[in-house]
Parts: structure tokens; C-alpha cells; sequence
């Protein structure tokens, strides 16, 4: 299976936060976000691999700004890496002030797919390649937030969690 680059797998979508998305602060649903969130990463995992992928998890989510009603909302995400079955998708959360048109990086997200077959059953992905130093970053990390993530699932000893351990060596 041919490796691809980060490139192939991005997704961007663009959002307006409407009255219906937001709670009595005017700010959007935690939920809502989560929504298009899970969305963007959908179609990357799925632009990566070309098979039908499902959310395994959701790994980290931060709100670390409001978004506030009125605001255009961009969600940026890209296959971080992949492993046999499952990719990393991290989403960086962007938002745009409609009036003065500042950009501000709001939040972040780290999810984890699985392509399946026709049958449901997970299959191979192709591996990704990081082309940018930020993607680099991300896919040299991705293997201890995966033992992670494994470890508190309880599916991985932790002493069988190599990348973790090198931490602390």
C-alpha cells in the first residue's frame, strides 16, 4: 500500500455560529462543535485511506476560547499518522470575526479512526508521510498519545508501552 502525504488527507470547513448553535452565553455548544468536529476529521480520515472510517475515539478536545454567536468557524484537519488499522486526525479550530475579520486559533482535537471494509471489519490504511515541521511534531507524538490512549482503555500493559517508558529512561 502506497504511504501518502499530509497534503491528500486535509479537510477545511467553514461554519457560521446561528442562535440555534449556542447557549445563554451566546457562545457555541460544546456538542455542537464537537459535531462539526467530528465531521471535519471524518472526511480527512476518509480522504487519506478511501474507505468508509469510523470515530474510535475522541482523544483530546480543548475549548481554550468562546466562540461566540456570529463568528465563521474553521476546522482544519489532517491525518497526523496512521497505524495498521486506525489514523490519528488532529483538527485545529479557527475562528473568524465576520466584521473586522481577525482569525484567532480557538481549539484544538485529536481523534482517532478506523477504516472498515464492506463488511464492517477493519482494514489496512495507507501510512502517512509528514511534509511540514508542525505535521513532523504531530506524527512523532502520535505514537505515545496512542500508547496512551491504549493504557487507560486498559487494551496495553504499561510496561509493554515502549514510547512511554523512553520518557522516563
Amino acid at each position: 500500500m502506497e504511504a501518502r502525504p499530509t497534503s491528500k488527507s486535509y479537510s477545511e470547513t467553514t461554519h457560521i455560529v446561528l442562535p440555534n448553535d449556542t447557549n445563554t452565553m451566546d457562545s457555541l455548544f460544546g456538542g455542537q462543535l464537537l459535531r462539526w468536529l467530528d465531521m471535519s476529521c471524518a472526511i480527512s480520515a476518509h480522504r487519506h485511506c478511501h474507505r468508509v472510517t469510523v470515530t474510535a475515539a475522541v482523544n483530546n478536545v480543548s475549548f481554550d476560547v468562546p466562540i461566540k454567536l456570529g463568528d465563521m468557524v474553521t476546522i482544519k484537519a489532517h491525518v497526523s499518522r496512521t497505524f495498521k488499522t486506525s489514523m490519528e486526525v488532529w483538527a485545529d479550530v479557527w475562528t473568524e470575526n465576520q466584521f473586522s475579520g481577525e482569525r484567532t486559533k480557538c481549539n484544538s482535537a485529536i481523534y482517532t479512526f478506523v477504516a472498515v471494509d464492506e463488511q464492517g471489519k477493519p482494514t489496512a490504511v495507507p501510512e502517512v508521510v509528514p511534509v511540514t515541521d508542525e505535521e513532523k511534531v504531530r506524527f512523532a507524538g502520535a505514537l505515545r498519545r496512542r500508547q496512551l490512549r491504549l493504557i487507560l482503555a486498559g487494551k496495553m500493559k504499561p510496561e509493554d508501552a515502549t514510547e512511554l517508558k523512553a520518557l522516563f529512561v
